[in-house]
């Protein structure tokens, strides 16, 4: 049987801290030419230069699931080293093509141009510690696919959407933002210890008896390319004033196609600098972590109909892997006249689409209310019970039912399903228990092993002062 405790508990790898070799911009200039007008061809992902239209082989930043299995302590590259808060965001750099000293204010830019010879200048070595990613991935769906999807998007939704959004929309002012993430790789070992339950004969139409089992599964787990946002303004899915979760929710991003950093993909798009440390994604990433891990083992659960209780859980961390990453993203942004910013996104690299969309209320509530008519009048005449039932829940529920739907609210990533992960050394044992007669409820008391502690509304709890 398993153990009566509820237990949970969590080994962080020891503090063995490994700095990363600080990346150098892959092309400043075209060795062919010499111009530094270099910038991405979302034909091929490669970088091509402008003046000479050379082209140049991206070099890839990913990291084999095997390797993971091999991970040990906590390695934190360069790029996702704590950001310098003492280091000013304006910044001097000398241009390569002339000579000038120019200013940057890098708290709005991370790439800049000469205003004398007009050369891309390269600012990775000179912005704070910790600004510029490791990783990128860049653009792959074009401006005018992801202005299609756009539109796709909210003609499916114009009937409830205010007027003065309908008449204002336009996918003109799209932009193409490069997003701040970490990107997280952890070798984890795994141990749950509880109870499951079979059903074994229906005694009436109303309970069951259930075997028991005494449930053990252990095992490890290679987790590769978990994506936590690294700007706190996006983290904060609970906003009263920005649609946050909609970004959250066009991922995941295919990681495994990142390139090593270089600041020409950013030329043509915009970026924004992380402003949160490894120390402060911990707690994120930690429950992240467990939530893959404890899905892991639910394909190997299948027999167990009423469910299963783990009263134990043990997740170690052996190894964990941090590495600064920008994604890429188009995005429409629409303020409303209560100041609340909707957005609608596509992610540049698979096309999904996602967004929130004003809704006009009165519209709704009245279209809601007209559900109600018919089972009113229904109780009127009959004075059925039910019908009255009808009528109180099918309103609201109609109501509900769009508002979501428009607000897209539980949009999320369903990081437990979608990040990649690996099992192997796996042990699992099943050892039949009591049975238990009369069975009330149609799942086991305490069934947890479907958990999620990373909701899109608890995503900043440790934020809140």
């Amino acid at each position: 049987m398993g153990k009566k405790s509820d237990k949970k508990s969590h080994n962080q790898p020891k503090k063995n801290i490994e700095q990363a070799e600080k990346l150098q911009p892959i092309q400043g200039k075209c060795p062919n030419c010499g111009s530094s007008d270099i910038s991405l061809n979302m034909d091929n992902g490669k970088l091509r230069c402008n003046y000479c239209h050379q082209e140049f082989e991206p070099i890839y930043a990913d990291k084999a699931i095997k390797d993971i299995a091999d991970l040990s302590g906590e390695n934190i590259s360069s790029g996702a080293s704590d950001i310098d808060s003492s280091s000013s965001d304006l910044v001097t750099i000398k241009c390569q093509g002339c000579g000038a000293e120019i200013t940057v204010d890098t708290a709005h830019s991370t790439s800049a141009r000469c205003h004398w010879c007009r050369s891309y200048l390269s600012i990775n070595d000179t912005i704070p510690n910790g600004a510029v990613p490791d990783m990128i991935l860049p653009f792959k769906i074009k401006r005018d696919e992801a202005k299609q999807r756009i539109e796709k998007y909210v003609k499916g939704l114009r009937f409830f959407a205010k007027s003065r959004f309908k008449r204002d929309f336009t996918t003109e002012n799209i932009m193409g933002v490069y997003l701040p993430y970490m990107t997280v790789d952890a070798n984890v070992h795994t141990v749950l210890d509880g109870e499951g339950e079979v059903n074994i004969r229906n005694m009436d139409k109303i309970r069951d008896d259930a075997q028991v089992y005494s449930v053990h599964r252990e095992y490890d787990l290679a987790i590769e390319g978990l994506t936590v946002e690294s700007a706190s303004d996006h983290l904060n899915n609970r906003s009263s004033e920005k649609t946050n979760n909609v970004v959250n929710s066009i991922m995941p991003f295919d990681t495994e196609n990142c390139v090593k950093y270089d600041s020409n993909y950013l030329r043509g798009f915009t970026a924004e600098k992380r402003d949160l440390n490894v120390e402060s994604l911990k707690p994120i990433a930690t429950d992240l972590i467990e939530d893959i891990s404890r899905h892991a083992a639910i394909p190997s659960l299948s027999k167990f109909n009423r469910g299963v209780c783990w009263k134990n859980e043990v997740y170690e961390t052996k190894g964990i892997n941090w590495n600064a990453t920008y994604f890429p993203v188009w995005l429409y942004s629409y303020m409303d006249k209560n100041k609340m910013l909707h957005y609608v996104a596509v992610n540049a690299r698979t096309g999904e689409t996602a967004g929130s969309i004003p809704i006009n209320k009165v519209k709704l509530l009245l279209f809601s209310a007209l559900f109600e008519i018919l089972p009113v009048w229904g109780f009127i005449n009959t004075m059925d019970l039910f019908a009255l039932i009808i009528a109180i829940v099918i309103g609201p529920f109609i109501y509900g039912l769009f508002y979501s739907m428009y607000r897209n609210l539980n949009a999320r990533h369903n990081h437990e399903k979608e990040t990649k992960n690996k099992m192997t050394n796996v042990t699992q044992t099943d050892i039949k228990g009591d049975i238990r007669h009369g069975m009330i409820d149609p799942r086991i008391k305490g069934e947890n092993y479907k958990r999620i502690k990373v909701k899109r509304h608890n995503l900043l709890n440790m934020f809140d002062d």
